[in-house]
């Protein structure tokens, strides 16, 4: 057994970490993966997934250490794979590598793979230690924990408000409420999601293309778009788009809804049941993203009925607000239709995550306790 001091492995796996988060606007529906190979101390080789289909982590950073893996240590952030999907098994190459040691963030969330990788390369003599920095490996992927283990996205629910928490003066105007470098932040983000969340209320209201813009982006996210009514008509900023370049669009009616309409090459149209008050069934909705489209993370930007929606049902796993300098009154819009609560102890319990000033506006990130678990920690 090796005797590597903690402090050593917590570095490597921070290096590795470091890597993987460099897939986070590409590798999706894959989770992010980092892996370093050491030898003596140094760091012989490096690599990170970058696209679903093309070589893992462990594949790029065994052809950069070449024949200097052998008796190395390689630190992996996911529990390298047992399978043969689109690419082999990247535990079998660490084995035909003759690495001495696999030192893993975290097992696969995957329930049909998950201790099976570890439990190969153990059965082949290598030595493997697991959980070093693992709530930051959790972190980084927990839509991906989120998709495998409750089959449903990691949501993260976008609201903009003025410092008194109203979100547009009482005829409706809101834009800008907040600043250019908050909507460049909003661009970020969008593109590391797999989806983005709204309404046809919203899209209406707006003229919106939710589309990501910026340097980053890499690959754009599915617009799922709930229109249970069927308000939108097809010729909306949404579906102007050239089909050539036009990110792809998930039309979300009421089953009830008969519409005989043609719709751009670029859009799909998903029924779904509605609940009793007759609103789409979210949870549904959340099922279907995950087990039919592969969908990790969601970025929500919606009004007040969804975001409040979402929370009441305990959906929002993050929310992310920006606050502007501005002051609307008590006859503007506000943020959440919520229910009408009669005890402070009903109320949703945040907790504060990071909050920093972009441009002119603050950003609060924020958790939702009660839906936490043991995702992102």
């Amino acid at each position: 057994m090796t005797n590597t001091p903690v402090r050593c492995h917590q570095f490597y796996m921070q290096r590795a970490l470091d890597l993987a988060a460099q897939g986070r606007f590409s590798a999706a529906p894959n989770p992010m993966v980092g892996c370093v190979i050491v030898q003596h101390g140094q760091i012989v080789g490096e690599g990170w997934h970058q696209r679903a289909g093309e070589p893992h982590a462990e594949v790029h950073a065994l052809a950069a250490a070449g024949a200097s893996a052998k008796h190395g240590t390689a630190y992996v952030t996911l529990e390298p794979c047992s399978h043969f999907g689109r690419t082999p098994p990247c535990a079998d190459a660490l084995i035909k590598a003759q690495v001495a040691q696999v030192v893993v963030a975290m097992q696969d969330p995957n329930p049909l793979v998950s201790g099976q990788g570890i439990s190969r390369l153990r059965a082949a003599g290598i030595e493997v230690l697991v959980g070093v920095l693992e709530t930051q490996a959790r972190a980084l992927n927990c839509g991906f924990i989120a998709r495998m283990q409750r089959q449903r996205p990691w949501l993260r629910l976008k609201m903009a408000a003025s410092l008194d928490g109203q979100t547009a003066l009482a005829n409706g105007a809101s834009q800008w409420l907040t600043s250019s470098a908050a909507r460049a932040d909003v661009h970020r983000f969008r593109a590391q999601s797999s989806a983005i969340l709204s309404t046809a209320t919203t899209v209406l209201a707006d003229q919106a293309r939710l589309t990501a813009r910026g340097e980053w982006v890499q690959q754009q996210p599915l617009r799922v778009i709930i229109d249970s009514q069927g308000k939108l008509k097809g010729d909306e900023p949404l579906f102007t788009e050239s089909t050539a370049t036009a990110a792809p669009i998930l039309l979300v009616h009421s089953a009830e809804l008969t519409t005989t309409r043609t719709w751009p090459e670029q859009v799909t149209i998903l029924q779904l049941p509605v609940t009793s008050s007759g609103q789409i069934d979210l949870a549904e909705l959340l099922h279907q993203l995950a087990q039919t489209y592969q969908i990790n993370s969601v970025w929500t930007e919606c009004g007040a009925n969804l975001a409040g929606a979402l929370i009441a049902a305990g959906w929002v796993d993050e929310l992310i607000l920006y606050l502007a300098p501005k002051l609307l009154g008590a006859s503007a819009q506000g943020l959440f239709a919520l229910p009408v609560w009669q005890q402070l102890a009903q109320a949703p319990t945040l907790t504060y995550r990071d909050v920093r000033q972009v441009g002119a506006d603050l950003r609060i990130t924020a958790t939702i306790n009660a839906n936490q678990g043991d995702l992102s920690s």
